[in-house]
Order: structure tokens, then C-alpha cells, then sequence
């Protein structure tokens, strides 16, 4: 097939070429006619094929040519006008004129070029007139560009672009492979308008930016959703230049999210790292299983996988291997509220860094199971981070939750006594009294973590709806998981090396302060609804309904990052607040945690929630699904020692 299309070229180049000889010699001397030797007319055209053989002129694709190629059809010009002549010279032919060769290599390099660009014209019109699917492209317009040659080497495109809308506020009315730029991207929903009456309307929208996320692309989505167009993004910049085909795909949830992306400390986290043994708990989870990939890539000397579930532990043990196959690691089935199987684990590896990530974290599954929720939340950070105290440990970073804050459920007074410990830990190691660090990270939601309101869309839209809502007004922060973890490693660098004495960051977090992720915005659930059925391509309550199902127990409607009293202080960390909840002495809260073990193993709820009432004053239980009212507790103070 190759060696057929290059005859093709060579045959068809030589027609050409024949026909340039003698256009150039009556152009140099019309006073001697068209009519000239055969043999005259077949040099013109062998000439060429000798000239263009040092520039692969027979193996161009005419369809895809461009500069390079117009180049090259210059320089084989040029040279076949060279040889043309000095074949003149030795059959002693007199030249029509001195300025012969020139006219002839200017008549070749218009006569192939123009071929070429005809044949490019043909079959872009007939890609054309093929389209079923009229787009207009928003980003920028050296990404319109790429695009758009992308689309015209798919054999199989079937879009044709109607506009584009760029970034630049001049660039209005100028052209890009002949589709106009009608404005630019914040003019979108004006533009459409415009479009619609006059009854231009595309069939989709295409955007060809990645940087379009967030607030930005919220109101593309509201502007199309208008007219009930679809929006959908085109591959990475280096997915398109060797694509044979254009896959466009649907807007990312994701990408709806509203933060700028966040400097880390890369080198940080080498530092803390590199070559040394690094514990992850939980390990199989959706935060553990980051951690555990964000870690192997900055090359510990050995990584410890610890997880209670044997087909979660297979799962990212293989993808480590797979990825980071020359991390030494080791995979542990264990419980972290089983004291004995910790104290063997961290006094037989003795890890220099513990990332806790291990918790139940289900708020209605901690409301069934209560006991076993403290256990694990509580108690087993408690065996963690006094065993990892034990064997040596440098510091355990606490994964945490905005659920902690002004507590509704019980998994949230849960992670709030884990905090509390933590505090009390950390507080001793800073003053100096011995002891290991412990930073505590708290943030809120993170997209398609396993059981989150995301994925349980995802499935309810592939049944068919509906999408199940708790309530119209709820809100929760979000984040993407990799952003998360990037942040929590970020927090455990952060928290790990003190700068000075003076240091505002140290200073609070000497006095009990701990890490919280900025989550930028709330995002209300029943909008987070909508865009998913949109992305879909479906109509909200048209197409799929929206069903509420009324706030289950221990839920809240609003979640919180920062308690009342803690008002959020930004880090000399890009991406790290810093709260100061209220703290417990070391001494208090260990035998509080003594009680609070005493009273799990013996299965003894009523005990189990005065002790949490005691260390969570602010603990204002949701029982029954309903809106939470007030309600006395233990006062603060009163706290037993």
C-alpha cells in the first residue's frame, strides 16, 4: 500500500513537473511559443524526480502537508531547476533566457504547492460535508489549532467547527483554518445567544482548555444547558498529535471544583521520605491507597502496607508493584485495634513515619455499629500511635475529618477524641517532655472515594435514576484524592520541622493547633446533582428525577472545618490552614482513653457515649435523622483527671 501511494506521488509529480517546463519557458520568452520537443517536456518532469529525491518529495502525505513539506518543494525546485538547465547546457540547447532557472523553479514551487494545497482543500470539504456534528471550540488558539489538524487527519471525523472562542479580548474576527473566532470565552453565554437567533446554533461545545475549570466552567455548563448543548473536553495536547482518531470526552466532576492548583513542597517530602521506613495504615483504603502510591514514588527504603482487609491489601500491593517495582515493601493483614498484632508490626519493622489512615468512616454505618466505630476510631489510633511511640517512630500523621468539628454523629466524636489525643501527644513531644510528633490533617469529601456521593450517583445514573438527595439545602467541602494526600504529605513535612521560635505556624501548633486542608468552597449536594445528570447529557427532573430522602442519623447539613472558637488561620504552607481546637492534658486524656477502652471491650454504650459527652462537649448527637436540637452536656471543665 506504501510503495503503491509513492508511485502515485512520483507519477503524479512528474505530470506537474512536465507541465512547469514549458509554462517556465514561455513565461521567459513568450515570443517563442508553447510548442516545444516531447523530450524537452519529459526532462522537466525526470529533473524533478532526481531534485526531489534528496528531500523525500515522492514520500509526502499531500492530505497532511505543511510548512516543512512547502519547504522541501522549494529546495527540490530549486535543484531541479539547477539540473534542468545544466541538461540544456550539455544537449546544447540554448537557455530562452539568463533568468531561466529562476522562472522555473518559481513555476515548479507554485505548480506542486498548489496541487498540494487543492488536495488538502478537497478533502477537508469532504470531511465537511460529511459532518453530522457542528462544534464550537472554546480555549486557546494554538489548542483550536492543534484540533482542528487533529480532526482533519481522522479518516472518520464527523464534526465540522462552526467558531471558536478564545482568551484574548483582540482576537475577535480573525480566522484560524477558516473558522472565525466569534469572541472570547467569557462572552459564551451572549454568544450562544446570538447563534441561537440566528439559528446558527452548534450541536456541542468543545473545550480545548484544561485550565477551564471550576466557577469558569459552571457557567459554560449553565449557558449550554440553556439551549441543550452538549459540552465535552478534547484529549491532552500530546494525546492529539499522533492520534489517528479525535476521542472527545465528558466534563470531569472534578473539574467543577473551584481552587488553583497548589505548590508542594516536593523536596520536603524527598527529604522526610527517601530511604526511610514508612508505615501506611488502612493502607487499602481510598486515602491509604494514595498515600501508600504518593509515598513509593519518592522512594522509602521500605514501605509497610497495613490493612485489616486481605482483597484491598492485594489490590494495592500489585498496583505499588506495578508502578513502583523497585520499592521494597510488605503487605500486613492486620487490625489496628488489636494491640498485640501492632506492638509485633512497628517493634519488628520500627518505621520512622506512620501515615494513620484506618478508620470507619460511614457515618450511618458507625450509628449502627457504634462501639465498633469507637473502637476503631478511637482506640485504634490510641494502639497506633503508642506503639509507633514505642518502637521508635519520628511522628504519625492522623488522618481527620471535618466531621469532627461541632460533632453531629458518632463517627464524627469519634474522629474528634482520635484529634484530641493527638493533640495531647504532640503537645508533650513539642514541650520537650519525650515522645513522638503526632499531625493531625483534617479536611472534608474527597471525590469517588469509596461510598461518597459521587460513585453512588454514577451508579443511580446508570440505573436510570433516581439520584437520591438527604436534603435541598446540604452542603459538603470536596477535593480530588491525589490533591488530598499531595496536601496531607504536605502537612507532615510542615509539621515535622520546626522553623524558629518566633514562627506563627509552630507557635500554634506547640499549643495544640492542628493541619486543615483548604477545601475552597462548599458545594450543595442538590447542585453537584444536577451538573452530574446534565454531564450525562440528561435533563434534571425530566429525564432523571431527584428524589430527597430526608437527613439520616448522625448527619448534618452543613459540614465544618473550623469550630466556632478556632477561627481559620492560613500557614506559611500553600494549601495548609491551621486550627486550635480545644486541648486535653496528656495525662487526662490518657486515662480517658483507659475508660474509653474499658467501657468498648465490655460493650458498654451507655458508658461509651458519657465518656465521649465528657471529651466532646460539643458533641450534639443527631439520633434520629432529624435536624439536631440543642441539648446540655458535661461542662468542659469538668473533665476528670
Amino acid at each position: 500500500m506504501r510503495a503503491r501511494r509513492i508511485a502515485l506521488n512520483v507519477a503524479l509529480d512528474g505530470v506537474v513537473s512536465a507541465a512547469a517546463a514549458p509554462v517556465a519557458r514561455w513565461l521567459a520568452d513568450p515570443a517563442g511559443g508553447w510548442l516545444h520537443p516531447l523530450w524537452f517536456i519529459a526532462g522537466g518532469g525526470i529533473t524533478l524526480l532526481v531534485g526531489g529525491l534528496p528531500f523525500r518529495v515522492p514520500q509526502q502525505y499531500w492530505r497532511f502537508s505543511g510548512v516543512a513539506d512547502l519547504f522541501n518543494i522549494a529546495c527540490a525546485s530549486v535543484l531541479s531547476a539547477l539540473l534542468f538547465a545544466g541538461l540544456l547546457h550539455v544537449a546544447g540547447y540554448p537557455l530562452p533566457t539568463p533568468t531561466f532557472p529562476i522562472i522555473h523553479a518559481l513555476v515548479l514551487l507554485v505548480f506542486l504547492g498548489s496541487v498540494r494545497m487543492m488536495w488538502r482543500l478537497a478533502a477537508r470539504r469532504k470531511s465537511t460535508a460529511l459532518a453530522s456534528q457542528r462544534i464550537l471550540l472554546l480555549g486557546a488558539d494554538h489548542e483550536a489549532d492543534l484540533f482542528i489538524r487533529a480532526m482533519e487527519r481522522d479518516s472518520e471525523n464527523s464534526r465540522s467547527v462552526v467558531g471558536i472562542l478564545t482568551g484574548g479580548s483582540q482576537q475577535a474576527g480573525r480566522r484560524i483554518h477558516d473558522c472565525p473566532i466569534l469572541g472570547t470565552i467569557s462572552e459564551t453565554p451572549a454568544i450562544l445567544e446570538r447563534l441561537f437567533a440566528a439559528g446558527k446554533l452548534p450541536d456541542a461545545l468543545v473545550l480545548t482548555a484544561s485550565e477551564i475549570k471550576g466557577r469558569e466552567l459552571a457557567r459554560i455548563l449553565e449557558a449550554a444547558r440553556v439551549y441543550d448543548i452538549d459540552v465535552q473536553r478534547t484529549p491532552s495536547l500530546t494525546a492529539l498529535q499522533p492520534a489517528d482518531r479525535v476521542e472527545l470526552r465528558p466534563i470531569a466532576i472534578e473539574d467543577l471544583l473551584n481552587r488553583p492548583p497548589v505548590a508542594l513542597d516536593s523536596q520536603g517530602m524527598a527529604r522526610l521520605i527517601c530511604g526511610r521506613v514508612i508505615a501506611v495504615t488502612g493502607a487499602g483504603g481510598s486515602i491509604g491507597s494514595e498515600l501508600a502510591r504518593q509515598i513509593a514514588s519518592f522512594q522509602p527504603a521500605v514501605l509497610l502496607l497495613i490493612e485489616s482487609s486481605e482483597y484491598a491489601l492485594w489490590q494495592i500491593n500489585l498496583d505499588i508493584s506495578e508502578r513502583f517495582g523497585d520499592v521494597a515493601r510488605h503487605q500486613i493483614v492486620a487490625d489496628v485495634r488489636d494491640r498485640r498484632r501492632m506492638a509485633e508490626i512497628f517493634g519488628k519493622y520500627r518505621p520512622q513515619i506512620v501515615f494513620h489512615a484506618a478508620a470507619l468512616k460511614h457515618v450511618p454505618i458507625v450509628e449502627d455499629n457504634p462501639v465498633e466505630g469507637v473502637l476503631t476510631n478511637v482506640i485504634g489510633t490510641r494502639i497506633v500511635a503508642d506503639e509507633a511511640d514505642r518502637a521508635g517512630a519520628q511522628a504519625m500523621v492522623m488522618i481527620s475529618t471535618d466531621k469532627a468539628v461541632n460533632p453531629s454523629s458518632l463517627m464524627g466524636a469519634s474522629k474528634r477524641c482520635a484529634e484530641v489525643y493527638g493533640q495531647a501527644l504532640d503537645m508533650r513531644a513539642r514541650a520537650g517532655q519525650g515522645g513522638m510528633r503526632c499531625v493531625t490533617v483534617r479536611f472534608g469529601n474527597v471525590l469517588g472515594s469509596t461510598g461518597s456521593v459521587v460513585p453512588l450517583f454514577r451508579r443511580q445514573l446508570e440505573h436510570g435514576g433516581p439520584l437520591t438527595v438527604t436534603h435541598p439545602d446540604m452542603t459538603r467541602y470536596f477535593m480530588t484524592v491525589p490533591e488530598a494526600v499531595g496536601l496531607v504529605l504536605q502537612a507532615a513535612v510542615r509539621g515535622t520541622h520546626e522553623r524558629a521560635e518566633h514562627d506563627a505556624t509552630d507557635r500554634r501548633l506547640k499549643q495544640g493547633g492542628i493541619f486543615v486542608l483548604d477545601m475552597g468552597d462548599p458545594v450543595r449536594i442538590m447542585d453537584l446533582a444536577f451538573q452530574m445528570i446534565r454531564l450525562a447529557g440528561l435533563r434534571p427532573e425530566t429525564d432523571i428525577e431527584i428524589r430527597f430522602t430526608g437527613l439520616r442519623p448522625g448527619e448534618k447539613l452543613f459540614e465544618e472545618l473550623f469550630h466556632g472558637r478556632e477561627a481559620p488561620v492560613p500557614t506559611d504552607a500553600p494549601g495548609l490552614r491551621i486550627a486550635s481546637p480545644r486541648t486535653v492534658d496528656f495525662r487526662v486524656a490518657r486515662l480517658a482513653m483507659d475508660e474509653l477502652e474499658m467501657a468498648c471491650r465490655a460493650n458498654d454504650l451507655g458508658a461509651i457515649m458519657t465518656i465521649l459527652y465528657r471529651l466532646v462537649p460539643e458533641f450534639l448527637h443527631n439520633r434520629d435523622g432529624g435536624l439536631p436540637v440543642a441539648v446540655s452536656h458535661p461542662d468542659p471543665e469538668m473533665i476528670a483527671p
